[in-house]
């Protein structure tokens, strides 16, 4: 540990309690400002790898291991006395979020393609974004735009913010496959727990959405492998059933993937079959043409094509195909 990895604690979590943290997570912004202002919690963190310091991620490891939280103070002599612990956990986890409301961003872009569907997601963790036929969702365009199950409405049900009229019904999907450098399952209580934990302290509805996500996911759970992206993706692929549209999905995850390896991802997803992905625009070099933003957000593309500007976890969708 040097004095820069203290002082480059110090400046990640002070621009996380300022920018990131507020209107999110009182917890969370009180614990990150604390880093900041105290060098004993700032020196213990900089222990951690420096690829494993996020703060979401130390966070949710800290609450995972027991860490108070209601007390600042507490929490603060908490973290000097389990350093070790903390600096171990960090080592080998990252953060899979798995939010299932990512769904209502992909809907419009999969009621594009005829089914069946054989669907594999990319950086799939628990396979959350795997039943987008299983939820429920209520788009909001001033009239709220119901969609459900064929069987019913869903336990999970998906509010999104909705600008256009795009086509809504759901898809037919046959098969489902993720890819994941650590696969979570979603049946065994310790990925579970992993799962939920990522969830920030004070994210109204998100931590029960995600557990009846889960619950639908072990009740059928897909097929799941270890491994990279583009390696793994054409053996997988090959075992999709024949007759079924296969359909690969990146949402969110291309981030993740170092840029020098991006294109491989995105090519063998294109080789594969269909594209979905939903990114943000200066991310890689994907799209037919390049998105430009208005709000902010991510673009949602089918095979390359930008169909809608969207936000990253699915709360709202502008959908101008084309423009």
């Amino acid at each position: 540990m040097t004095q820069d990895a203290v002082t480059a604690v110090v400046d990640r979590y002070r621009r996380f309690s300022e920018d990131e943290a507020p209107g999110r997570s009182a917890v969370y912004a009180n614990w990150a400002e604390r880093v900041a202002d105290d060098t004993a919690v700032a020196a213990a963190l900089a222990r951690i790898p420096e690829t494993r310091r996020q703060p979401p991620l130390v966070f949710a490891v800290m609450r995972l291991l027991g860490a108070p939280l209601d007390d600042v103070d507490a929490w603060a002599s908490w973290v000097t006395a389990h350093a070790d612990a903390i600096v171990e956990e960090c080592g080998r986890r990252s953060v899979q979020t798995n939010e299932p409301l990512r769904c209502a961003a992909l809907l419009p872009a999969l009621a594009l393609i005829e089914g069946p569907i054989a669907l594999l997601e990319v950086g799939v963790s628990a396979g959350l974004c795997l039943y987008p036929d299983r939820y429920s969702y209520r788009y909001h365009r001033g009239e709220i735009v119901a969609v459900d199950p064929v069987d019913g409405p869903s336990r999970v049900v998906l509010d999104s913010d909705l600008e256009g009229h795009p086509d809504l019904h759901m898809p037919q999907i046959v098969w489902r496959a993720g890819i994941d450098l650590s696969p979570l399952d979603a049946r065994h209580t310790q990925d579970r727990d992993w799962l939920t934990g990522l969830v920030w302290p004070g994210e109204e509805g998100r931590l029960e959405r995600i557990e009846g996500a889960l619950d639908i996911a072990a009740a059928d759970p897909p097929l799941l492998v270890a491994g990279d992206g583009a390696e793994a993706l054409p053996a997988l692929a090959a075992q999709a059933p024949a007759g079924a549209t296969l359909v690969v999905t990146t949402p969110g995850v291309l981030a993740h993937v170092p840029r020098v390896h991006r294109a491989a991802v995105i090519d063998a997803a294109r080789a594969a079959g269909r594209w979905i992905t939903l990114d943000a625009p200066g991310l890689h070099d994907g799209w037919t043409r390049r998105p430009e933003p208005v709000r902010g957000g991510f673009a949602l593309a089918l095979d390359g094509e930008v169909l809608a500007e969207v936000d990253p976890l699915g709360a709202w969708v502008a959908w101008h195909p084309g423009s």
